[in-house]
């Protein structure tokens, strides 16, 4: 199994409507996408698509190592995808339950979705994030790295089941090994591997053990771009490029495409990105 070859197309900014004024709030505070869009044309796009400005920068470069392939969602596919993270009653969105051996996590007849990265690299606050819209659901969040210990399982809706896993390197569970590499390989319900890599410092040598427990099992898995706000332009562009092309020619079941995310994410619209 593969995602060599998949592609999915640029999204363009859809026309708004010229009555749509400006928010007089600061980005951390918006509830809802609808609120993003009525930010002005230049702000909006800057804040849902980051990278956009950089892969502008490398486009024209004629070598393939350099072109930068990044997720690019249209506004009525992140709207759609905040649809899906918003709780109501005919969309249950809830913690079901955790375990630290797979025979112990739910069996559910759902897809399913991991994420796995690095202690400390944003993981649990990019899930908290993703739940914003269903405030029932508790994700605890820790500046300590290897606060999870556990994999965590929530219920969306009628869609999917989204699969938090304890972080690797510092201060990860003795038996992590054993139980991530179990999951991964014999879960026959997990669709997508969501891999966080932090983007201030790149792909590091624990980065390997989930990468090379991906490629091993043929997963498909995404690499998601974390704390894109915390790196200057220039730090930023040599990350992704080094990370680019890693993918590139060192894997063969990760997306082509990076997932960049901010840091802050309070946003719904920041995290469809990934």
């Amino acid at each position: 199994m593969t995602a060599r070859g998949l592609r999915l197309p640029t999204g363009k900014l859809l026309k708004l409507p010229a009555a749509l004024g400006r928010v007089n709030r600061a980005c951390s505070t918006f509830q809802t996408f609808a609120e993003v869009l009525r930010l002005p044309t230049r702000q909006m796009t800057k804040l849902v698509f980051p990278l956009q400005e950089l892969q502008r920068q490398l486009t024209p470069d004629s070598r393939l190592d350099l072109h930068v392939k990044t997720f690019d969602p249209s506004l009525e596919d992140i709207s759609k995808a905040e649809s899906v993270f918003t709780a109501t009653g005919r969309n249950r969105i809830e913690y079901l339950s955790s375990a630290v051996r797979l025979d112990h996590a739910p069996d559910l007849p759902h897809p399913e979705v991991c994420f796995i990265g690095r202690s400390n690299v944003g993981k649990s606050s990019l899930i908290k994030a993703l739940f914003s819209l269903a405030p029932e659901v508790e994700v605890r969040v820790s500046k300590k790295p290897g606060h999870t210990k556990k994999m965590n399982f929530f219920k969306v809706g009628k869609y999917f089941t989204l699969v938090d896993m304890p972080g690797y390197g510092y201060r990860a569970p003795e038996d992590f090994v054993d139980m991530v590499e179990t999951y991964l390989k014999e879960r026959r319900n997990l669709m997508r591997t969501f891999l966080l890599v932090d983007s201030v410092v790149g792909i590091q040598k624990t980065d390997s053990i989930a990468i090379g427990m991906c490629e091993e099992f043929a997963l498909p898995y995404v690499m998601v771009l974390t704390k894109i706000d915390k790196s200057s332009r220039g730090h930023l562009l040599k990350q992704v490029l080094q990370i680019q092309k890693f993918v590139d020619t060192e894997t063969q079941g990760c997306f082509p495409q990076l997932f960049p995310i901010r840091l802050l994410l309070d946003l719904p619209c920041s995290l469809a990105q990934s």
